[in-house]
Protein backbone atom coordinates (compact mmCIF):
# COMPACT_ATOMS: atom_id res chain seq x y z
CA UNK A 1 0.00 0.00 0.00
CA UNK A 2 3.24 2.03 0.63
CA UNK A 3 3.98 1.56 -3.02
CA UNK A 4 0.73 2.20 -4.20
CA UNK A 5 0.46 5.46 -2.70
CA UNK A 6 4.30 6.76 -4.04
CA UNK A 7 2.81 5.70 -7.19
CA UNK A 8 -0.58 7.85 -6.84
CA UNK A 9 1.09 10.88 -5.22
CA UNK A 10 3.64 10.62 -7.99
CA UNK A 11 1.46 10.55 -11.21
CA UNK A 12 -2.17 11.42 -9.91
CA UNK A 13 -3.65 8.05 -10.75
CA UNK A 14 -6.48 8.73 -8.08
CA UNK A 15 -8.23 11.50 -7.63
CA UNK A 16 -11.30 13.04 -5.65
CA UNK A 17 -14.29 12.24 -7.39
CA UNK A 18 -13.22 9.49 -9.52
CA UNK A 19 -15.02 6.99 -10.62
CA UNK A 20 -13.12 4.21 -12.16
CA UNK A 21 -13.46 0.85 -13.80
CA UNK A 22 -11.11 -1.95 -13.06
CA UNK A 23 -10.72 -5.04 -15.76
CA UNK A 24 -11.02 -7.82 -13.59
CA UNK A 25 -10.40 -11.00 -15.51
CA UNK A 26 -9.49 -13.17 -12.41
CA UNK A 27 -5.42 -13.56 -12.85
CA UNK A 28 -3.06 -12.14 -10.15
CA UNK A 29 -2.68 -8.97 -11.14
CA UNK A 30 -6.15 -7.89 -11.49
CA UNK A 31 -7.02 -9.11 -8.20
CA UNK A 32 -4.72 -7.80 -5.77
CA UNK A 33 -5.49 -4.33 -7.90
CA UNK A 34 -9.09 -4.98 -6.81
CA UNK A 35 -8.25 -5.63 -3.23
CA UNK A 36 -5.55 -2.62 -3.37
CA UNK A 37 -8.13 0.09 -4.43
CA UNK A 38 -10.65 -1.43 -1.72
CA UNK A 39 -7.69 -0.77 0.82
CA UNK A 40 -7.13 2.50 -0.50
CA UNK A 41 -10.79 3.00 -0.37
CA UNK A 42 -10.49 2.86 3.38
CA UNK A 43 -7.15 4.63 3.78
CA UNK A 44 -7.36 7.59 0.93
CA UNK A 45 -7.96 11.30 2.58
CA UNK A 46 -10.51 11.65 -0.39
CA UNK A 47 -13.01 9.86 -1.76
CA UNK A 48 -13.70 7.28 -5.55
CA UNK A 49 -15.62 4.85 -6.60
CA UNK A 50 -14.70 1.76 -8.58
CA UNK A 51 -16.44 -1.09 -10.49
CA UNK A 52 -14.67 -4.48 -11.34
CA UNK A 53 -15.73 -5.55 -14.83
CA UNK A 54 -14.81 -9.10 -16.23
CA UNK A 55 -15.51 -9.63 -20.04
CA UNK A 56 -16.38 -13.05 -21.26
CA UNK A 57 -15.06 -13.68 -24.33
CA UNK A 58 -18.36 -15.72 -25.15
CA UNK A 59 -16.33 -19.35 -24.96
CA UNK A 60 -19.46 -20.26 -21.87
CA UNK A 61 -17.15 -19.21 -19.34
CA UNK A 62 -18.26 -19.48 -15.89
CA UNK A 63 -17.36 -16.58 -13.52
CA UNK A 64 -19.37 -17.58 -10.65
CA UNK A 65 -16.05 -17.50 -8.71
CA UNK A 66 -15.09 -14.02 -9.23
CA UNK A 67 -19.10 -12.88 -8.80
CA UNK A 68 -19.11 -14.69 -5.58
CA UNK A 69 -15.21 -13.25 -4.61
CA UNK A 70 -16.72 -9.60 -4.90
CA UNK A 71 -19.88 -10.24 -3.43
CA UNK A 72 -17.50 -11.18 -0.52
CA UNK A 73 -15.55 -8.49 0.02
CA UNK A 74 -18.28 -5.46 -1.14
CA UNK A 75 -16.62 -5.04 -4.03
CA UNK A 76 -19.67 -4.56 -7.15
CA UNK A 77 -19.22 -6.43 -10.33
CA UNK A 78 -20.24 -6.41 -13.79
CA UNK A 79 -19.97 -9.03 -15.92
CA UNK A 80 -19.66 -8.08 -19.96
CA UNK A 81 -20.25 -10.67 -22.69
CA UNK A 82 -18.64 -10.27 -26.03
CA UNK A 83 -18.14 -12.47 -29.18
CA UNK A 84 -14.45 -11.39 -29.11
CA UNK A 85 -13.97 -15.44 -29.90
CA UNK A 86 -16.26 -15.58 -32.48
CA UNK A 87 -14.74 -12.34 -34.18
CA UNK A 88 -11.41 -13.90 -33.32
CA UNK A 89 -11.58 -17.04 -35.43
CA UNK A 90 -12.61 -14.52 -38.28
CA UNK A 91 -9.28 -12.41 -37.92
CA UNK A 92 -6.34 -14.44 -36.71
CA UNK A 93 -4.71 -16.69 -39.29
CA UNK A 94 -2.88 -20.08 -38.77
CA UNK A 95 0.84 -19.98 -36.86
CA UNK A 96 -0.38 -15.92 -35.99
CA UNK A 97 0.26 -14.42 -32.99
CA UNK A 98 -2.83 -12.96 -31.08
CA UNK A 99 -1.81 -11.01 -28.15
CA UNK A 100 -2.43 -7.86 -29.44
CA UNK A 101 -5.86 -8.86 -31.71
CA UNK A 102 -7.49 -10.15 -27.98
CA UNK A 103 -5.89 -6.98 -26.44
CA UNK A 104 -7.24 -4.97 -28.54
CA UNK A 105 -10.80 -5.88 -28.50
CA UNK A 106 -10.59 -6.57 -24.97
CA UNK A 107 -9.97 -2.93 -24.79
CA UNK A 108 -12.39 -1.57 -26.75
CA UNK A 109 -14.81 -3.14 -24.48
CA UNK A 110 -13.62 -2.12 -21.24
CA UNK A 111 -13.90 1.55 -22.60
CA UNK A 112 -17.64 1.06 -23.88
CA UNK A 113 -18.54 -0.58 -20.48
CA UNK A 114 -16.71 2.28 -18.69
CA UNK A 115 -18.64 5.25 -20.89
CA UNK A 116 -21.83 3.00 -20.14
CA UNK A 117 -21.61 2.92 -16.47
CA UNK A 118 -20.75 7.08 -16.30
CA UNK A 119 -16.59 6.11 -15.42
CA UNK A 120 -13.63 8.35 -16.36
CA UNK A 121 -11.17 6.40 -15.90
CA UNK A 122 -10.01 2.92 -16.51
CA UNK A 123 -7.32 0.62 -14.23
CA UNK A 124 -5.34 -2.01 -15.74
CA UNK A 125 -3.28 -4.42 -13.43
CA UNK A 126 0.05 -4.26 -15.48
CA UNK A 127 3.35 -3.90 -13.14
CA UNK A 128 7.21 -2.97 -13.22
CA UNK A 129 7.66 -6.29 -15.41
CA UNK A 130 4.98 -5.92 -17.80
CA UNK A 131 6.64 -2.22 -18.01
CA UNK A 132 10.40 -3.52 -18.10
CA UNK A 133 9.75 -6.34 -20.62
CA UNK A 134 7.56 -3.77 -22.81
CA UNK A 135 10.34 -1.18 -22.83
CA UNK A 136 13.32 -3.84 -24.10
CA UNK A 137 10.87 -5.47 -26.63
CA UNK A 138 9.71 -2.47 -28.54
CA UNK A 139 13.43 -1.28 -28.36
CA UNK A 140 14.95 -4.68 -29.77
CA UNK A 141 11.91 -5.83 -32.36
CA UNK A 142 10.22 -2.38 -33.18
CA UNK A 143 13.61 -0.16 -33.06
CA UNK A 144 11.52 2.30 -30.54
CA UNK A 145 12.12 3.62 -26.85
CA UNK A 146 8.39 3.04 -25.66
CA UNK A 147 7.11 1.72 -22.41
CA UNK A 148 3.98 1.31 -20.40
CA UNK A 149 2.66 4.38 -19.07
CA UNK A 150 1.40 5.01 -15.71
CA UNK A 151 -1.31 7.34 -16.75
CA UNK A 152 -2.45 8.32 -20.68
CA UNK A 153 -5.64 9.34 -22.30
CA UNK A 154 -7.42 7.21 -24.75
CA UNK A 155 -8.91 8.09 -27.86
CA UNK A 156 -12.36 8.28 -26.18
CA UNK A 157 -11.21 10.73 -23.75
CA UNK A 158 -10.95 8.10 -21.05
CA UNK A 159 -8.03 8.00 -18.74
CA UNK A 160 -6.19 4.88 -18.30
CA UNK A 161 -4.46 4.46 -15.15
CA UNK A 162 -1.91 1.43 -13.83
CA UNK A 163 -2.23 2.33 -10.24
CA UNK A 164 0.67 -1.21 -9.95
CA UNK A 165 2.75 0.04 -12.27
CA UNK A 166 6.03 0.46 -9.94
CA UNK A 167 5.59 -3.50 -8.34
CA UNK A 168 7.35 -6.45 -9.16
CA UNK A 169 5.13 -8.99 -10.59
CA UNK A 170 6.64 -11.50 -7.57
CA UNK A 171 4.82 -9.10 -5.37
CA UNK A 172 1.14 -9.91 -6.97
CA UNK A 173 1.68 -13.42 -6.97
CA UNK A 174 2.64 -13.46 -3.54
CA UNK A 175 -0.32 -11.39 -2.45
CA UNK A 176 -2.51 -14.19 -4.08
CA UNK A 177 -0.74 -17.11 -2.72
CA UNK A 178 -0.78 -15.60 0.98
CA UNK A 179 -4.35 -14.82 0.92
CA UNK A 180 -5.36 -18.41 -0.84
CA UNK A 181 -6.78 -16.47 -4.05
CA UNK A 182 -7.61 -18.94 -6.48
CA UNK A 183 -5.88 -16.62 -9.59
CA UNK A 184 -6.97 -17.66 -13.27
CA UNK A 185 -3.79 -18.63 -15.37
CA UNK A 186 -3.78 -18.42 -19.13
CA UNK A 187 -5.94 -21.49 -19.35
CA UNK A 188 -8.80 -18.90 -19.92
CA UNK A 189 -7.55 -16.82 -22.57
CA UNK A 190 -9.35 -17.68 -25.64
CA UNK A 191 -6.48 -18.32 -27.53
CA UNK A 192 -5.58 -22.21 -26.41
CA UNK A 193 -8.85 -22.79 -28.63
CA UNK A 194 -6.93 -21.79 -31.93
CA UNK A 195 -3.58 -23.23 -33.68
CA UNK A 196 -1.78 -19.86 -33.16
CA UNK A 197 1.63 -19.52 -31.93
CA UNK A 198 2.46 -18.11 -28.48
CA UNK A 199 4.13 -15.29 -27.44
CA UNK A 200 6.96 -16.25 -27.64
CA UNK A 201 8.51 -12.90 -27.54
CA UNK A 202 7.28 -11.95 -24.15
CA UNK A 203 8.45 -15.49 -22.80
CA UNK A 204 12.16 -15.11 -24.26
CA UNK A 205 12.08 -11.17 -22.53
CA UNK A 206 11.03 -12.77 -19.13
CA UNK A 207 13.74 -15.57 -19.51
CA UNK A 208 16.91 -12.72 -20.74
CA UNK A 209 15.46 -10.39 -17.54
CA UNK A 210 15.77 -13.09 -15.09
CA UNK A 211 18.97 -13.90 -16.00
CA UNK A 212 20.17 -9.64 -16.00
CA UNK A 213 18.92 -9.50 -12.92
CA UNK A 214 20.80 -12.66 -11.41
CA UNK A 215 23.49 -10.44 -12.80
CA UNK A 216 21.96 -7.42 -11.64
CA UNK A 217 20.08 -7.42 -8.93
CA UNK A 218 18.84 -3.69 -8.86
CA UNK A 219 18.35 -3.50 -12.47
CA UNK A 220 14.73 -3.49 -12.37
CA UNK A 221 15.18 -0.46 -10.03
CA UNK A 222 17.44 1.27 -11.73
CA UNK A 223 15.44 0.53 -15.11
CA UNK A 224 12.33 2.06 -13.27
CA UNK A 225 14.38 5.20 -12.27
CA UNK A 226 15.68 5.42 -16.24
CA UNK A 227 11.60 6.08 -16.89
CA UNK A 228 11.40 8.99 -15.23
CA UNK A 229 15.16 9.98 -16.12
CA UNK A 230 15.17 10.27 -19.52
CA UNK A 231 18.29 12.72 -21.49
CA UNK A 232 16.50 13.26 -24.57
CA UNK A 233 19.27 15.04 -25.62
CA UNK A 234 21.38 12.15 -25.57
CA UNK A 235 19.87 10.31 -28.87
CA UNK A 236 19.70 10.02 -32.04
CA UNK A 237 17.19 12.70 -32.51
CA UNK A 238 17.85 16.38 -33.94
CA UNK A 239 14.85 17.39 -32.78
CA UNK A 240 15.53 16.88 -29.11
CA UNK A 241 19.14 18.20 -29.29
CA UNK A 242 19.76 21.01 -27.24
CA UNK A 243 21.71 23.39 -29.24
Amino acid sequence: MRQLGRSNGVFELIEEGDKILVGLSGGKDSLTLIHALKEQQRRAPFTFEFIAVTIGYGMGENFDYLAKHCEKYGIRHEIHDTKIYETAQEKIRKNSSFCSIFSRMRRGSLYSVAEKFGCNKVALGHHLDDAVESFFMNMIYNGQMRALSPKYRAGNGLIVIRPLIQMRERQLRAFAEDNGLEAIGDEACPSMRFDVKMPYARAEMKAMLKGMEEKYPDIFTSVNASFSNISDESFFDPKRFSL
